[in-house]
């Protein structure tokens, strides 16, 4: 027996959705309607579901479970015709934006708070996706926040939970719901992007590779590709069963917090290559032995390798960045003679550029890279292409990014991170920056030159809509430059996300480590800004 009901509510404070979508502690998202409100808020912003189709699944963590119940209970009640659910719950970010594309829903709901730690008393996360398969668009998210601040009701029916382990189609009240294999579909689409056969044919001649999961949802899909598909021997993917408090680890693929990789590609018996993916699965880190290969580096060597897969031997339209990554695509770009674009921090802002066919490779500094096969970072598609270009050019990672730097110069980089600050210091630090930008050029500090100095808007080339305040550039004259930002996806307090760049076109000096070679940088950011004085912090939480 199944009935809707229709359940009295009122607005909840602090619902609206950052750079990608709404992250709370998972305790408040267990509050009394906050899951239900949030769920018919974005119901209603979306002109309803009646008739249509969606995607839904998460990566696993805590809630996720709890949380596709409810949300399959709304979507019947406001008369949804069909749920497309990866089995159990679970579906990788860029794995929910292909099954979007290839099943031409409507949208999607996609669980998950990306590399936030989960569990009780850690994060919890929800967005929606629109039709193309990518985060909705600022005006959308606008149209969401508005909707739970007038909200009186919403809708949910009343009946058992479904069994989402079995693959198939059920119905929960009128609306239809499909249970898929949440991998197969995405294997296929690697399949017709790279040369599998090729890349077989590097671990058949003993190429060897760790692949960390993190104990997130990227652990059955590199399981299922890189030892099923691709032959790698079995252990080759490390913490690969999902887990929803991620192990007790931080699903973040950076050098801090995949710490048990970073020591085992610096050992003595390190493997050829290392990787780690985050909690949705839409983040990467690559490693070779013995060198780490920062983000802004991935994606311009990336870029500039593209054409070894067979997905993208015609070459690419363009290329784009987000506007703290490194310059170093910015000058592949160059030499490739196509369009390089920078946006603000959000991989929704990519979105216009790839459907109108602008770019075909995109990248984040934080460790996003993808491109057009879907509209959302992927960090195994990242992984794969890696291994495309290293079964071709038959070189070490040392070996290509020593290349790649002698041919392009090296954009020295590292991000500073100074997490949980009190919102009104951080704000304070960022409207000071902004009050004094037009002050700043031709000042020195630390020996460099100040060139420029902004507040970043980006103008977009497709639709024209204009989005300000993106975060403070700061630029000197031997091409350094300084980004400072607030991060939209903390969940307390504020981070503040200050991004360090050097060039260096001496191939003699491309191996000074990383933190002398941005020293008088460093020392030049803290002196503008006035870091310690705003954060109270001597160092930054985190530098990646």
């Amino acid at each position: 027996m199944t009935r809707i009901l229709t359940v009295p509510t009122q607005p909840i404070e602090g619902q609206k959705p950052g750079t990608s979508g709404l992250r709370k502690k998972t305790k408040i998202f267990m509050g009394p309607h906050y899951l239900e409100n949030f769920t018919q808020s974005v119901f209603d912003a979306i002109g309803g579901v009646r008739g249509k189709a969606l995607i839904l699944g998460g990566d696993g963590r805590y809630f996720n479970d709890r949380a596709v119940q409810v949300i399959l209970r709304m979507a019947a009640a406001n008369g949804a015709a069909r749920m497309i659910v990866g089995q159990g719950g679970l579906l990788s970010t860029p794995a929910a934006s292909n099954l979007i594309r290839q099943r031409k829903a409507d949208g999607g709901v996609i669980l998950s708070a990306s590399h936030n730690p989960g569990g009780i008393d850690e994060d919890f996360g929800m967005k929606f996706n629109g039709a193309n398969g990518g985060p909705a668009p600022e005006s959308l998210t606008d149209l969401i926040f508005a909707r739970t601040q007038e909200l009186s009701e919403y809708h949910i029916l009343e009946t058992a939970d479904l069994d989402l382990t079995l693959i198939g189609e059920t119905r929960m009240g009128e609306m239809i719901v499909e249970i898929v294999d949440p991998v197969a579909d995405y294997a296929k689409l690697m399949g017709e992007l790279f040369d599998f056969d090729l890349i077989r044919n590097l671990f058949i001649g003993g190429f060897r590779m760790r692949f960390d999961a993190m104990h997130a949802v990227t652990g059955p899909y590199a399981k299922a590709i890189i030892e099923g598909i691709l032959g790698a021997p079995q252990g080759t993917v490390v913490n690969g069963t999902p887990s929803p408090d991620f192990g007790g680890g931080h699903p973040d693929p950076n050098p801090v917090w995949a710490k048990e990789l970073m020591d085992a590609m610096f050992a003595a018996d390190a493997p050829d290559f290392g990787a780690a993916s985050d909690g949705d699965g839409d983040r990467n880190m690559i490693v070779g032995r013995g060198v780490y290969v920062t983000p802004s580096d991935s994606l311009a060597v990336l870029a500039a390798n593209a054409h070894l897969a067979p997905a993208y031997a015609e070459g690419l339209s363009g290329i784009a960045r987000s506007m703290p990554t490194s310059r170093a695509a910015d000058r592949v770009a160059e030499k490739l003679g196509v369009e390089c674009h920078e946006t603000p921090t959000g991989w929704k802002f990519f979105g216009n550029l790839l459907d109108a066919g602008r770019v075909t490779i995109c990248g984040e500094e934080s460790a996003g890279t993808g491109s057009d096969h879907v509209r959302e970072k992927d960090g195994l598609w990242a992984v794969l292409l890696w291994l495309n270009i290293l079964a071709r050019r038959i070189e070490p990672v040392e070996q290509i990014m020593a290349s790649h730097w002698k041919e392009f110069g090296r954009n020295f980089y590292s991000r500073h991170d100074y997490e949980a600050v009190p919102v009104e210091r951080a704000n304070a630090l960022i409207q000071r920056l902004r009050d004094i930008a037009g002050d700043l050029p031709g000042q020195q500090f630390h020996g460099l030159t100040v060139e420029s100095a902004d507040d970043f808007a980006y103008h977009d080339p497709v639709d024209g809509s204009v989005s300000k305040h993106q975060g403070i550039r700061i630029g000197f004259v031997d091409g350094s430059r300084v980004v400072l930002r607030l991060s939209g996806t903390g969940t307390e307090g504020a981070t503040l996300r200050v991004y360090l760049e050097r060039y260096e076109s001496d191939p003699s000096r491309h191996d000074l480590p990383v933190e002398q070679a941005l020293a008088p940088v460093i020392a030049a950011a803290d002196e503008i800004a006035l870091i310690r004085e705003f954060t109270g912090r001597e160092k930054p939480d985190v530098t990646t």
